[in-house]
Formats: structure tokens, sequence, C-alpha cells
């Protein structure tokens, strides 16, 4: 008898890929899974003019309505990509059951036409605009072109990239207008799964731009008494990628950051050791607080704690309450 597998997921072109790939290996795994993929319109899709905030950040916006079906037993499992599930928060009754094998973690610039690296890199940025709806992002691009004006942009990766070739400007909530943009910053992995790798004119290094925390990993979230589920799911559980789940995830938890702060985590492993950096920005990149230590690589909240307990030790914590909400 077949067992039913529902998992959730966002209707973008980008999720159902990452969500597709899921239902690919569950069926490999164990043929007896029927695997069905439900597509949620959340309000972070269907809103593509407000910051994220007002919804309540990347959790609030794109995760909130599908866990809220899974806590409900209208699905077994959802799909996010795993630096937009909030790192501050306990979510009762939910547990990450999968970690896919990491995609590309780091960020890549695209450009329109006529424009290169080099223009940018020259004026600093000056008279040049950059589009981005991530505050790290923004924070990171006016570390390496100064004189660069970065503006609110939403809307899904091919979306972006369209908006970017037809330069069109970017609606803003009260009925304004910014841009259009003559760069988009966004994640290499993204890029790649909508098909436009080619786009890409330059990858950002982990030391130009540090990746946020879980960067490139595909998480898969179920009930966390819901233990059949939960077996199949750990026939898919990429160990490394967990690995670096834990740790990266570890370092939101002790700083307590939330949506609007410019952070960084990064962990890669060789061997038996894992090396963790991590970094906070005020929202103009002035500011730059940085910590980067090793450890045992199957211990990584230990070393998440420690690389983030050293973060709040060189200021941290006020750069974050300088820009929490209100």
């Amino acid at each position: 008898m077949a067992i039913p597998v529902r998992i959730g997921t966002r209707k973008s072109i980008m999720a159902l890929a990452q969500t597709e790939d899921i239902a690919r290996r569950l069926s490999a795994a164990a043929s007896e899974l029927d695997v069905e993929i439900v597509k949620f319109e959340t309000v972070g899709d269907s809103d593509q003019v407000s910051k994220l905030l007002p919804h309540g950040g990347k959790g609030g916006a794109f995760v909130a309505e599908i866990r809220a079906a899974v806590t409900a037993g209208k699905l077994e499992a959802c799909m996010h990509s795993l630096k937009d599930m909030p790192g501050n928060e306990d979510t009762p009754g939910l547990i990450i059951g999968a970690t896919l094998s990491r995609d590309p973690p780091t960020d890549a610039l695209v450009l329109r036409k006529g424009l290169t690296l080099e223009d940018l890199r020259k004026s600093r940025g000056k008279g040049y605009t950059i589009g981005t709806n991530a505050v790290r992002r923004a924070a990171y691009a006016k570390r390496l072109f100064p004189e660069v004006n970065v503006i609110h942009f939403r809307g899904a990766a091919d979306t972006r990239v369209r908006k970017l070739d037809n330069a069109e400007k970017q609606r803003l909530p009260d009925g304004g207008h910014v841009g259009p943009a003559d760069a988009l910053i966004m994640a290499r992995s993204g890029l790649e799964r909508v098909g436009f790798v080619d786009r890409i004119v330059h990858d950002f290094t982990p030391q130009e731009m540090l990746p946020s925390a879980g960067q490139g990993i595909v998480a898969v979230e179920c009930a966390v008494n819901n233990w059949q589920i939960r077996k199949y799911l750990e026939l898919i559980d990429d160990p490394v990628a967990r690995l670096s789940c834990d740790a990266e995830r570890e370092v939101l938890w002790v700083l307590n950051g939330h949506c609007n702060s410019p952070m960084a985590a990064f962990s890669t492993i060789k061997g038996s050791e894992m090396t963790l950096s991590a970094s906070v920005l005020d929202e103009e990149g002035g500011l730059f607080i940085e910590a980067s230590r090793s450890g045992p690589a199957n211990r990584p909240r230990e070393l998440g704690r420690a690389v983030a307990l050293e973060l709040l030790d060189k200021g941290a914590a006020a750069i974050i309450e300088r820009t929490r909400p209100e």
C-alpha cells in the first residue's frame, strides 16, 4: 500500500525545482512512497511591493503559511530554503527532517547590458544602482562599492532578472518607485535553478561577501512526532549539510538576530575539522564585526556558539539592536 507524502512549497520556479528534487530523492529511496507536491502562494509571493519586514520577515512572508499546514496535518512535510527559515525562534511541533547536499552557497552579480564589473569597481559604484531584497547583501555591496545606490528590489529570481533587462522600476509600498537597477546581487544557486547561470558576471568569494546562514541548503520540515515521515526523510539527509546547518543556525540563535539584521554565517568542512566564519554589519556597511574559528566538525553547535559569543564580545549586540524594528 502506497504511503502518501504531501510536500508543501511556494509556487515560484525555483521553489518548485527544489521540491521536485526532494520528491525524486524520496521516490528513489523508498518506492512505497506516493509523493505529491502541494503549491502555496504565500503572502511574500502575492505581495511583490512591500518590504518583507511588515510580513514578519522572510519567516512570516515565505514560511509561516506552509508550516501551519504541516502543523494542521494537511501536509506531511514542507520545503524551505534554509536561509529563509528564522533562526532566532523555536517552532513548536516541527523539526528539520532532512537537509539536502549544499548547492553553491555564494552570492553572484548580474549586470544590465553594457555595464561591466570594472565599471562598478573603478567608479566605486558612483552613478549606478544595485537591486537586492537582502539587507546583508546591501550592506556588503556598500563595502565593495562605497558610492553605489542600493535599492529594495523584490521578486522571484527569474522575475528580478526580467525586471533588470526591461529597466523596470520597483514599486514601493507608498506608491512611489525606485530604480531601475543597473545590477542585481543574488544567490548563485537560485540563478542556477532558474536557468540563468549564464547571466552571472562575478561570483563573490566568501571573503568579499560572506553568505547567509544556510544559503544553498534545501531543508525539509515535518512534524516532530511524525516518526514515520522522519524515518523516510533521514534517507535523503546529507550529513555534511546537516553539520553546517547546525553550526550556522546556532550563530543566529545566540545572536538573536532578526530579519532586518545584516548578518552572515558560513562553514566549511575538511576532514574532521569545521571552520566557521560569521559577521554582523550595519545597514550601510560602515560598521563590520567578524569572527572565525575552527573546531571538531562533529560538534557544530559548540562551534557556532563560540563564534557568536565572540561577535557579542566585539559589540555585535549594539549593531543588531540599532537595526531591530520598533
